[in-house]
């Protein structure tokens, strides 16, 4: 799964205060005009430009491809349970069955049953699996989820959001976006 980037579009990576991106998935951007307007406001530094421009009859600029906050936002905690966020969670793959195809989310113990909406309870699951189990218990259906269900943190989603990187990186984004990441040995 990526997000779709278009190069001709021009978009900014943001940084936090940190030089870490305010999100990985999906990539902070903004949008070049988004970026200039930024700038102008004082609310961000410039940290690297792509080769076009932009002119008015009085001003000239070249578009920012990294932009960095000048005032650090503190990132939330505990994310938002959100569709996108379990799918975040469980790596865009069917907790029954790996496929990624047909997404959905089930609930391991049915709201049937008691089994309520949270992240301790549900899962991403493909439609054949999700209708196999219906509103049976995981043991009684055979469906064993391949992973308990947790609440992530940011963390957890910011490192599985690394795992699907958009189809497009700019060269001046790549020294911001893996830095962080762990060395092979």
């Amino acid at each position: 799964m990526t997000i779709a980037v278009s190069p001709q579009a021009l978009p900014a990576l943001v940084l936090n205060a940190d030089y870490r991106p305010l999100s990985y998935y999906p990539l902070s951007l903004w949008s070049w005009q988004d970026a200039i307007k930024a700038v102008f406001l004082d609310r961000v530094n410039i940290i690297a430009e792509y080769d076009q421009a932009v002119s008015s009859p009085s001003f000239s600029m070249r578009l920012p491809s990294v932009v960095c906050l000048k005032t650090y936002i503190k990132p939330s905690r505990n994310p938002a349970f959100t569709r996108f966020n379990v799918f975040l969670r469980d790596r865009f793959q069917c907790q029954y069955c790996g496929t990624r195809d047909e997404l959905t989310f089930d609930h391991v113990i049915p709201r049937c049953r008691g089994g309520q909406t949270t992240w301790e309870n549900v899962v991403a699951a493909c439609s054949p699996c999700n209708l196999k189990k219906g509103s049976r218990l995981p043991k009684q259906a055979g469906m064993i989820p391949h992973q308990k269900p947790f609440q992530p943190t940011v963390q957890d989603l910011h490192n599985n959001g690394r795992l699907f990187p958009p189809n497009y990186l700019h060269e001046s984004w790549l020294d911001y976006l893996y830095w962080d990441s762990e060395l092979e040995p």
